[in-house]
C-alpha cells in the first residue's frame, strides 16, 4: 500500500484554511466583544456558542448537499470555492465594524461568517476520503490533520506579528493575513486537485477490491449490525470529546483556582499536549494500517483515560504533570486520527459528506453540552471534580467502542492495485 503524499498534502490545504481562520476567531473574537464592545461574560459566552451551535445543522447539511452535488469542479470543490471566497470577504467586513464600533453590523457579519464557514467545512473533511482508498485514510488523515496544525501555527504567528498594540488594535492586518492564507490555500488546492479525475480513480480501486459498497449490506442498505457500530462508534466520539473538552474548556480556571497559580502557564502544558499529538499523527496512522483502528482507538482511550486520571493526584503544580499532558496528547491523537475515518468507512463513496456530517454531528454536541454540564458541577462540587469528569467520560468511551465491530479498512493482498492510485510527482 502506498499513499501519496503530495496528493494528500495539496488536498489538506483545505483544512489549513480552516484551521487557520478557528485559531484566530476562538482568540480574538472573545476579546473584541470584550474590549471593543464591553459585553458581558455571560453574553460573550452565548455568542462564542454559535458556531458550535451552528455546526449542530449546518455541517450535517452541506455535507449531504455536496453528496448530491455534481459539477465539473467536483461535488466538494464548488462549496470550498464559495464559502472560502464569501467568508475572507466578510473577515474584513468583521474588521471594519470592529473599526467602527458598530456592535449590530458586527454581530450580523459574524452570523454571516459562521453560516460561511459551516458551508464548506463538510466538504472540505469529504474531500480527503473522496479520493484516498479506505485502507489508506488513517495515513492520509494524520496528513490532515498535521496540515490543519500548520494553519493553527500561522494563526498564531500573525496574532503575535500583525495584531496592533494598545487598547484598540486594528484588526485589518490580523484579518487580511488569515483572508491571504484562505485565498493562496484555496487557489493551491484549485491548482493541484482534480476531484473528479481523483475520485474516479479511488471509485475504480474500490471496485476492484470490493469496498465500494457498505459492508453486510441488506437490499443496498445498510444493514443493523453496521449501524449498530455507526451508532455506538458516534457515541464514543460524543464521549471522548464530552471529556477532552472539558478539561480544554475549563482548564485555565482550575490552574488558577485550584491550584492558586497566577499565570498564564497552563498554556505551556496545554501546548505539551498539543504538540504530542502532532507528533504522534504519523505513527499512529502507519500502526493503524497495520493493527486495525479499533485496537488503535481502544489503546489511545486506554492513554486518554489513565492520563486524566493521573491528574486527580496532584493537588497542585508539579513539574511530573507534564508527563500526564503529554500523555493526553498522545492519547488524543491516537484516536482522532483514526476516528473520523472509522465513521466513514462505513459508508459509500456516494454519501462521504453525510456520513462527515454524522460525525460532526456529535463531536460539536458534546462541545456544546460538555462547558455546560462541567460548569454546573465545578460550581456545585469544585474545580476538584475536573479530572474526574473526563476521567468517567473517557472511560465510557472505551466501553462504547468495544460494541464497535465495523470500521476497520480491509486487509489488502493486491497491493498492485493501490500502485494506480499514486499520481506521478
Amino acid at each position: 500500500m502506498k499513499l501519496n503524499y503530495k496528493q494528500t498534502i495539496f488536498v489538506g490545504f483545505a483544512f489549513l484554511a480552516i484551521c487557520t481562520f478557528w485559531q484566530v476567531y476562538d482568540n480574538e473574537i472573545p476579546l473584541i466583544l470584550e474590549k471593543t464592545f464591553s459585553l458581558k461574560p455571560t453574553v460573550i459566552g452565548v455568542i462564542m456558542a454559535l458556531d458550535n451551535i451552528f455546526a449542530l445543522f449546518l455541517l450535517p447539511m452541506f455535507g449531504t448537499m455536496s453528496d448530491r452535488t455534481k459539477t465539473k469542479l467536483g461535488k466538494r470543490m464548488p462549496f470550498i470555492l464559495v464559502g472560502t471566497i464569501v467568508a475572507s470577504a466578510l473577515l474584513i467586513l468583521l474588521a471594519y465594524s470592529e473599526k467602527i464600533s458598530n456592535l449590530i453590523l458586527f454581530v450580523a457579519v459574524l452570523l454571516l461568517l459562521l453560516v460561511a464557514m459551516g458551508s464548506f467545512r463538510s466538504p472540505a473533511v469529504a474531500l480527503m476520503p473522496d479520493v484516498t482508498c479506505k485502507p489508506l485514510r488513517s495515513k492520509a488523515n494524520a496528513i490532515i490533520n498535521l496540515m490543519g496544525t500548520i494553519g493553527g501555527i500561522f494563526a498564531l504567528l500573525f496574532i503575535k506579528f500583525l495584531k496592533t498594540p494598545g487598547e484598540r488594535p486594528s484588526y485589518f492586518p490580523l484579518f487580511g493575513a488569515v483572508s491571504a492564507v484562505m485565498l493562496i490555500s484555496l487557489v493551491i488546492l484549485l491548482l493541484t486537485t482534480n476531484e473528479n479525475k481523483l475520485s474516479q480513480q479511488r471509485e475504480k480501486i474500490d471496485l476492484e477490491i470490493g469496498d465500494d459498497q457498505l459492508p453486510e449490506e441488506e437490499n443496498g442498505e445498510m444493514s443493523k449490525e453496521v449501524k449498530r457500530s455507526l451508532i455506538f462508534l458516534l457515541i464514543s466520539v460524543a464521549l471522548w470529546y464530552i471529556g477532552y473538552n472539558a478539561l480544554t474548556s475549563a482548564f485555565s480556571r482550575y490552574y488558577q483556582n485550584y491550584w492558586g497559580i497566577e499565570n498564564s502557564g497552563y498554556s505551556s502544558l496545554l501546548m505539551i499536549a498539543t504538540v504530542a499529538a502532532v507528533l504522534s499523527y504519523i505513527p499512529v496512522g502507519i500502526i493503524a494500517t497495520k493493527v486495525g483502528r479499533k485496537k488503535t482507538i481502544l489503546v489511545g482511550v486506554v492513554i486518554l483515560a489513565c492520563s486524566f486520571a493521573g491528574g486527580i493526584f496532584f493537588k497542585s503544580y508539579s513539574p511530573l504533570v507534564k508527563i500526564f499532558f503529554a500523555t493526553v496528547g498522545i492519547g488524543w491523537g491516537t484516536i482522532n486520527v483514526n476516528s473520523y475515518p472509522m465513521v466513514v468507512e462505513m459508508s459509500k463513496g456516494s454519501d462521504i459528506g453525510k456520513f462527515t456530517g454524522y460525525y460532526y454531528t456529535f463531536s460539536m454536541a458534546a462541545q456544546v453540552i460538555t462547558p455546560i454540564l462541567s460548569g454546573l458541577l465545578i460550581e456545585k462540587i469544585g474545580y476538584g471534580i475536573l479530572f474526574p469528569y473526563a476521567t468517567f467520560f473517557a472511560a465510557m468511551a472505551f466501553v462504547t467502542m468495544l460494541q464497535v465491530k465495523h470500521g476497520d479498512a480491509k486487509t489488502i493482498e493486491k497491493k498492485d492495485l493501490l500502485e494506480h492510485f499514486d499520481i506521478d510527482d
